[in-house]
């Protein structure tokens, strides 16, 4: 009897094991994601009228598009678009009872557990020039799903 409740213990600790390191898995790819990004908040903390195409081009990097309107003052576009898959896969083993006709035994399988989520994210970033090459206006949109 003390054999069953110590491969019970063994099985729940390897199944609690597994779920949890799923998880963190899942949390580890987000924050490996969320590195090196243009976000709202840079564009709201950073951007202002006024500022030089260059700090511009500091803050934000390269625009994907840059057009001019009919007195020819550039306006640049940072368009991103971002598909966010995250799939977390852990093995396990599990050891459990086999019972046959002549007495039982330890027996050792396999468990797989796993995780997985999808998002997409766009962020359209516009920002317009004086004839100075300055920042006259600028807006954003974002969403998510």
């Amino acid at each position: 009897m003390k054999n069953l409740r110590t491969l019970a213990l063994l099985v729940t600790a390897a199944l609690l094991a597994m779920g949890c390191s799923a998880t963190h898995h899942a949390a580890d790819v987000r924050e490996a994601a969320d590195t090196d990004r243009i976000t709202v908040g840079t564009v709201q903390k950073e951007i202002r009228i006024g500022m030089s195409a260059a700090e511009v081009a500091g803050v934000l990097g390269s625009p994907n598009i840059v057009t001019t309107d009919e007195q020819r003052q550039e306006t640049w576009i940072y368009d991103k678009i971002s598909s966010d898959v995250t799939y977390s896969r852990s093995s396990g083993t599990i050891v459990g009872l086999i019972f046959g006709g002549s007495g039982g035994g330890a027996g050792v399988g396999t468990s797989d557990a796993g995780s997985s989520s999808s998002s997409q994210r766009t962020l359209t970033v516009i920002i317009k020039f004086d004839g100075n090459n300055e920042v006259r206006d600028f807006s954003y949109h974002t969403s998510r799903f």
